[in-house]
């Protein structure tokens, strides 16, 4: 349908968008009176929205909805968020990890002076230089450079690999390291005498 005149469509209303109410968020127009989140309804600025797509959150849903979920990743530090957003009508998503695509170890002269990169052992995409961190002699995006089992952002002063996945100490310990007595696993009962 043409537009005949007056400014773009609202993309929360459908409604003409003129100049002087317009805010632009992710290439689309909104009324001021438009421009909240989708779920809690709370009014957003330029510092609290947070878009996906054609639809845009306040910051808190948005990470409800698409962010990492399960210990550790709550609202701040050493909290444990069990809150899914349900009440707000945000559905739980967990995403299938995706399976490990084969690389090469050893990409040839020719791929590497003709801009094919390296490939990513978590997701198997390329890893350009402005994103790669070298881990377990493999290159790995800031995004995947987690722990294979509980999913912490990793750095190079907590990270560990077996096998050619990478683990945070406190999960490589768990399930890789020692067990038995004086190791966390088991514990000594001693009698007092009296």
């Amino acid at each position: 349908m043409p537009n005949w005149g007056g400014g773009a469509k609202c993309g929360a209303c459908e409604k003409t968008v003129y100049h002087a109410e317009e805010i632009q968020c992710n290439g689309r127009s909104f009324h001021k009176t438009c421009f909240h989140c989708m779920a809690c309804r709370k009014a957003l600025d330029s510092t609290t929205v947070a878009a996906h797509e054609s639809e845009i959150y306040c910051k808190v849903c948005y990470g409800r909805r698409y962010g990492p979920k399960g210990i550790g990743f709550g609202q701040g530090a050493g909290c444990l968020s069990t809150d899914t957003g349900e009440h707000l009508g945000l559905q739980f998503q967990q995403s299938p990890r995706p399976a490990r695509a084969a690389t090469t170890s050893n990409p040839s002269k020719f791929s590497a002076k003709f801009g094919e990169s390296e490939k990513c052992p978590r997701c198997g995409k390329s890893v350009y230089a402005a994103e790669k961190v070298m881990g377990g002699g493999k290159p790995w995006h800031k995004t995947c450079f987690r722990c294979a089992i509980c999913g912490k952002s990793l750095e190079s002063t907590n990270v560990t690999d077996k096998d050619g996945e990478l683990y945070c100490k406190v999960c490589y310990a768990k399930n890789f390291g020692p067990t038995g007595i004086g190791f966390g696993g088991l514990t000594q009962q001693v009698e007092k005498k009296e």
